[in-house]
């Protein structure tokens, strides 16, 4: 049974959502004004919809679509809203829900409290929308709507431009908005910091939950299920940011866990190592955290041994982030960390430097080393226009090539596998084989693998861990012990 939390839910001020208008007017201005183009013209959005499962009445959970949540906090389905660029003006339009509405669902709110609720100059109906939008610009035949439509690089799906009747009757621009819109989002404000800190907070405290009450005999998803109550019971994160992957033994160099066909149900065994990548989301806001631990509480040598190298990689990164550092060269140096940790743990053989040339690296992490971290899991904005996706094994896998800025949140996530389908061919290779010191590559057949994430802030001269887990192997052994987490340190007085 999960103990009761040290954490209290804060609460969200709707200037969040205001501010978040504002920078986008701000952008998109900006960007029109430098185009020479008339600063006028209205940015429309349409939220999420309810969905029920398949041909049944099982209503889904719904959770609204991302970039509306951004600019409106709208937690409803079925509504619009627009942005008047010149008068800065916001307008939600709120579905016209049926009379039995309130005998199933509750109170049918009028527009007002919609208008209240989330600070929006005007409310109107949906079936509104054309009127209210043309008596905006009443000396236009076709007043200008900005929509959004533009390519999500981590999912490579098209986000959708809103939708309505009468939208031929209006002139549509479907490329100016998704890229500023989305770069907006890549640079977090002090409001959305608060939200992702307590998603890391409450995220965090659950994870050495997790850690005090694991041993051999469980299954995964009673990790998961503890997981999931503390954040819900504790940080009222009624949605999780993404499927958590609970993997324990061989199941940990499954890279993506715990989907439908691998269920987090294997029963664990004194001597695995477990693999938790789980994270809350709190009011729109993710959290993205692995844990990697023995079962039983202790590491043996080769668990040192690969745990230590990732864990080096993971704070080497951490050293030198700061505004200026491209994400390429990081996850280069976290490659080049675990291939030298590998090396002195005679796993590997030869020149690092001859491994690196021969992409040796993307043999143990074949993943990309982070992502953006926000209102998505995997935030938008990895690859501005322009930006091209690396072709080498490892690079091609990274979320983004940019260079850092100050505000971005971004996931450290250096991870050390031993996958067979990437071990076989390279044992084949000529190039890559005789680096393997085969007889010690053996002993970690089936092993799993181990990853460590943390989310963390770029600040404006270094960055900031927003995580809070115990890392270091003596840490997690006094933890899973039954020691306090943080452990506190005697002063030097009190010795």
């Amino acid at each position: 049974m999960a103990s009761a939390s040290l954490l209290t839910p804060p609460p969200v001020p709707v200037e969040l959502y205001v501010t978040n208008r504002e920078k986008l007017l701000k952008s998109l201005r900006q960007h029109l004004a430098d185009s020479a183009r008339p600063l006028k013209g209205i940015v429309l959005l349409q939220g999420g919809d309810e969905r029920t499962r398949y041909d049944t009445d099982h209503l889904e959970l719904f959770r609204q679509e991302s970039y509306f949540a951004y600019l409106f906090g709208v937690i409803e389905p079925g509504f619009y809203g627009a942005i008047d660029i010149a008068s800065g003006k916001s307008i939600l339009f709120a579905p016209k829900l049926p009379s039995d509405y309130a005998v199933w669902s509750g109170e049918i709110k009028p527009l007002s409290y919609f208008k209240e609720k989330y600070e929006v100059s005007m409310a109107y109906y949906t079936d509104e929308i054309a009127a209210v939008l043309h008596e905006q610009y009443q000396e236009l035949e076709k007043p200008l709507l900005f929509l959004l439509r533009g390519l999500n690089t981590d999912s490579n799906n098209f986000s959708v431009p809103a939708n309505f009747e009468g939208i031929d009757t209006f002139e549509i621009d479907l490329n100016i908005l998704h890229p500023i819109l989305t770069e907006c989002r890549v640079v977090k404000s002090e409001l959305e910091l608060a939200l992702i800190q307590f998603a890391n907070d409450i995220s965090s405290e659950a994870h050495v939950q997790v850690m005090k009450n694991i041993k051999a005999g469980m299954k995964e998803y009673q990790l998961e299920s503890l997981f999931l109550h503390h954040t819900y019971m504790y940080g009222g994160c009624r949605h999780c940011s993404y499927t958590c992957i609970c993997a324990t033994g061989e199941n940990s160099a499954v890279l993506h866990y715990g989907h439908a066909a691998a269920p987090n149900d294997r029963t664990l065994e004194d001597g695995d190592m477990a693999l938790f990548d789980m994270g809350a989301e709190y009011k729109f806001y993710a959290s993205d955290i692995t844990c990697s631990f023995p079962v039983n509480g202790k590491f043996t040598s080769d668990q040192s041994l690969i745990y230590n190298a990732v864990l080096k990689a993971h704070d080497a990164v951490i050293s030198v982030m700061k505004p200026g550092i491209n994400w390429v060269e990081m996850h280069k140096l976290a490659e080049k960390t675990i291939l030298e940790s590998l090396t002195e743990g005679s796993v590997l053989v030869g020149d690092v430097k001859d491994m690196i040339a021969e992409h040796l690296g993307a043999v143990f992490m074949p993943h990309g080393l982070g992502h953006f971290l926000g209102i998505d899991t995997h935030d938008p904005g990895g690859y501005l226009q322009g930006l091209e996706r690396p072709e080498e094994p490892g690079l091609n896998a990274l979320r983004t090539v940019r260079d850092l800025k100050e505000g971005m949140v971004i996931t450290v996530e250096p991870g050390c596998y031993f996958i067979d389908a990437l071990l076989d061919p390279a044992l084949e290779n000529s190039k890559t084989s005789k680096f393997f010191n085969v007889k010690a590559l053996n002993r970690f057949r089936g092993f799993g693998g181990v990853r460590i994430e943390s989310d963390v802030l770029v600040t404006a001269n270094g960055c900031r861990n927003m995580s809070n887990c115990p890392r270091e192997t003596s840490e997690i052994e006094a933890v899973m012990a039954g020691g306090p987490w943080p452990i506190v340190k005697k002063s030097a007085a009190a010795k």
